[in-house]
């Protein structure tokens, strides 16, 4: 028989089109979820945009229809989707959660969906850990939503983009040396690589870096170079630095953890590239206590981001001290930060714009989820280039973690694709003291 999965309500704001995730299985919607959604209906954030279709896709389905027993169908080779009134607790569980919270009357109506469908596998779905903790204690099965999350051998495998591999003395003279500072694949591999595949190799003591470029089908050598004063430290660092370089890549993600250069290296390499966009954006999710907008805030749009953009000013405040007050470097950044060309801007605002030639930073982005990651990018205009930074360690979006957030899910979706490179940063290069306090706290 068809399974029966109860939803709560931060799977249908993760993702709208939830309820067609579950293949030929049944779908219940407890009323506590449909007046949670009431209070997201109106807002321009993606937690407001994923209330309101998923209200929209509910009242198509329904729409001249009635409930039976079962629910109104979802579509070809899809189960059924009903809502649910609600349902007091079992006599035995009432002393176990006496608080009249929306949490309980979901679960409640789980457990008496389970009670009144014998025979049936039934089940809590639900990103909230203490929910499902709680429908455990209960004795009702709960599962965490999977369907966007990514599996560990593919997070393996983005960890590892990067090959050490051994080549003849002469083909690395011709790599380092040689006229065109490339290698045909073939001298590599046995089979042709992923486009920009990242490869190291060792030569006389030093170490060689290079990327296999599809449109060429070669292997070709990553050099070392500075972008607005900025250098690269390390290996990781170079070919993070070239990825943003590269005109040909208009789409990178760098991950990694806290001090390992990520947003340094990408608004460097925009400001070494400013002349060929019109506008360079910097911009990160607004993270805020109780799910509340920034529009909260007393002031205008600058005063409300300031918190926020703060660590972006940090790292600007970097690459303007490797040049003197006065230099036309820095009096550069002065300016386009007055004219605009500079601009930080919260993503809130980013909805419904076309981004046309513009180098886009998103910093912290994996507070975002899959969904966001995806409108994100769909902005994307003629000439624009979009580089994600962020550590999927550090996520403090309640519901999502590693293996679900919109910076893992982009690694995992674009993987192999000639216009996407991800590079992952594991050397901290903030100072002696941050590394070794992140290696050993």
């Amino acid at each position: 028989m068809a399974k029966i999965f109860v939803l709560d309500t931060n799977i249908i704001l993760h993702d709208h089109k939830s309820v067609k995730r579950f293949k030929d299985n049944d779908i219940v919607i407890p009323i506590a979820v449909i007046e949670e959604l009431d209070k997201f209906k109106k807002g321009n954030d993606a937690l407001s945009y994923n209330a309101r279709a998923f209200m929209r896709e509910i009242n198509r389905l329904t729409d001249g229809k009635r409930f039976d027993d079962r629910g109104v169908p979802l579509g070809k080779n899809l189960g059924f989707i009903k809502i649910e009134p609600n349902h007091p607790f079992a006599p035995q569980f009432q002393d176990m959660f006496r608080d009249d919270i929306q949490d309980h009357r979901i679960l409640a109506t789980a457990m008496w969906v389970k009670d009144n469908n014998p025979g049936r596998f039934v089940a809590l779905v639900t990103k909230d850990i203490n929910l499902r903790l709680k429908a455990k204690a209960a004795g009702m099965e709960a599962q965490d939503y999977l369907t966007d999350r990514v599996d560990d051998e593919v997070m393996d495998a983005l960890e590892k983009e990067v090959r050490v591999m051994h080549a003849s003395s002469e083909a690395l003279q011709r790599l380092v040396y040689g006229q065109d500072n490339c290698l045909p694949w073939k001298e590599v591999s046995a089979k042709e690589p992923a486009p920009n595949q990242l490869y190291i190799f060792d030569f006389a003591g030093e170490s060689v870096c290079a990327r296999y470029d599809a449109s060429r089908k070669v292997v070709a050598l990553v050099r070392s170079r500075q972008a607005y004063g900025i250098r690269p430290r390390n290996n990781e660092q170079l070919f993070a630095l070239d990825a943003c370089l590269n005109p040909n890549i208009p789409l990178v993600s760098l991950t990694g953890g806290a001090g390992t250069g990520k947003t340094l290296i990408a608004l460097a390499a925009a400001l070494e590239q400013a002349d060929e966009y019109d506008q360079i954006i910097l911009s990160r999710p607004t993270v805020v206590l109780g799910g509340q907008d920034i529009g909260f805030l007393p002031g205008d749009q600058k005063s409300k981001m300031g918190p926020y953009v703060q660590p972006l000013m940090d790292n600007l405040d970097v690459i303007k001290r490797c040049f003197k007050p006065s230099s036309k470097q820095a009096l550069k950044i002065d300016a386009m930060l007055k004219d605009e060309k500079l601009l930080i801007s919260p993503l809130a605002y980013i909805r419904g714009r076309s981004l046309g030639k513009v180098f886009f930073i998103v910093d912290e982005a994996q507070n975002l989820t899959p969904h966001e990651v995806k409108t994100i990018i769909t902005r994307a205009g003629e000439g624009t280039k979009m580089v994600f930074t962020g550590d999927i360690f550090q996520i403090d979006q309640p519901y999502l973690d590693q293996w679900s957030n919109g910076l893992t899910h982009l690694g995992e979706k674009m993987k192999g694709q000639a216009l996407f490179q991800h590079v992952l940063l594991r050397k901290g290069e903030r100072s002696e003291l941050s590394d070794m306090a992140a290696k050993l706290l």
